[in-house]
């Protein structure tokens, strides 16, 4: 890598840190409530790391005390390791009711030395069903990685370490539904799902490999609260529409978004005939960056 190289990669850098927020993570004991598997949830390390653990008898959960309406929220998370096959490790925020909204990240488990199984949805007024599910480029068990969602007026944006995998647009013009006036919590589970979540139900949980855990750190939310409004961070990043557009999927974001639904990408409800034989869904013909 030469000088000019090792400048733009700096630049970069510092460019990100000051649009997203400083690697700063705030306090579980702060954000976050557990909220059920008894002691299979903790919050440890002062209050810099949580993890939740799953057994026979009873997984376990979290939720944040603010509600958010917009912003990025970054997580980072080290999987199940080993054998996970039918445990399901779900991220995501989600206000309440039979109408509410949701944007998911679910983790999907396998036999040891499989991969993962990265499912995304959005529901919107009660209705989902707008699924894209990936392998990723990585180990998930071996260490940390930040999963990020960018949710805005105008599109929802999924990251991997910063890396944009899915972009889930505003089509109310078409009448598609769009989750942008419910305030939403974050929730996270850790859970046993073996009916559906690897290979269809075809492979149980092993209950020997028993307790599951999965840990987190590396929380920050550059958000607006219901509670409190914006943080200055997120109004000072995002408070041009042109330039929030530019800034959050440049020329590099769309090229990487590409790559990974190129290579990665293994399931996509906008090119599922079978599901919708008779035309997709409005939304799938601007799903294009």
């Amino acid at each position: 890598m030469g000088p000019s190289s090792s400048l733009t990669t700096i630049v970069a850098t510092v460019l990100l840190v000051t649009l997203f927020g400083s690697a700063y993570a705030s306090n579980f004991f702060d954000e976050f409530d557990l909220t059920w598997g008894d002691h299979r949830g903790k919050i440890f390390n002062g209050g810099n790391m949580l993890s939740l653990s799953l057994d026979q008898v009873s997984g376990s959960g979290f939720k944040s005390k603010k509600e958010y309406l917009f912003g990025r929220i970054d997580m980072q998370l080290k999987l199940v390791a080993g054998n996970s096959a039918g445990t399901v490790t779900a991220y995501y925020l989600s206000s309440q009711g039979a109408t509410h909204d949701e944007i998911d990240f679910e983790f999907l488990g396998n036999e040891t030395g499989k991969p993962y199984v990265l499912h995304t949805n959005v529901f919107a007024q009660g209705k989902g069903d707008r699924e894209q599910q990936f392998y990723l480029w990585f180990d998930p068990t071996k260490n940390f990685h930040t999963y990020s969602i960018v949710w805005r007026p105008q599109h929802i944006i999924f990251l991997v370490d910063n890396l944009p995998i899915r972009v889930f647009n505003n089509a109310e013009k078409l009448g598609v539904p769009f989750p942008k006036s419910q305030p939403m919590r974050i929730y996270s589970s850790l859970w046993n799902a073996d009916d559906w979540a690897t290979r269809g139900g075809l492979v149980k949980t092993d209950w020997s490999k028993a307790p599951f855990t999965a840990y987190y750190r590396g929380f920050n939310a550059a958000a607006c609260t219901a509670s409190s409004g914006c943080d200055p961070k997120f109004k000072s990043s995002f408070g041009d529409g042109k330039l929030q557009v530019a800034t959050e999927l440049n020329a590099y974001g769309r090229r990487r978004l590409r790559w990974v639904q190129k290579y990665f990408m293994i399931y996509n409800y906008c090119s599922d005939l079978k599901r919708f034989p008779r035309g997709f869904p409005p939304e799938c013909k601007k799903s294009r960056v």
